[in-house]
């Protein structure tokens, strides 16, 4: 079920850089910092602060898959491509709905909330 959530049009203009930053890996940190106040630049920086995580998360886990069998590496390494992918996919999908001044959820991950 995919939540688009009321917007204050003023704070989304105000804050859609931080929204942008918030799906471009590490830089999630800048609008988790600098835009504490901004109920749009919060949600978007939850929904990239949990993108990240599953980064991160797929990272450890193919690279650990990889090593763990060398005869199935090259399998791993594609499956690694496609997750990559994925995430790729959400982030500019984060990026777009932030641009357009929305906030909707993304796709399998947008329903958990790690930031109040």
């Amino acid at each position: 079920m995919e939540e688009n959530l009321t917007v204050d049009p003023k704070d989304a203009q105000d804050n859609k850089v931080m929204g942008i930053l918030a799906y471009l890996g590490i830089l999630v940190l800048v609008p988790i910092l600098a835009a504490k106040e901004s109920p749009f630049a919060r949600y978007h920086s939850n929904q990239g602060l949990i993108l990240l995580i599953v980064a991160a998360a797929l990272a450890i886990v193919i690279n650990i898959l990889s090593r763990i069998s060398l005869s199935l590496w090259l399998v791993f390494t594609l499956l690694g491509g496609i997750l990559w992918l994925g995430v790729g996919v959400f982030a500019i999908l984060g990026i777009i709905n932030a641009v357009k001044g929305e906030m909707k959820e993304l796709p399998l991950i947008g329903k958990y909330k790690i930031l109040k």
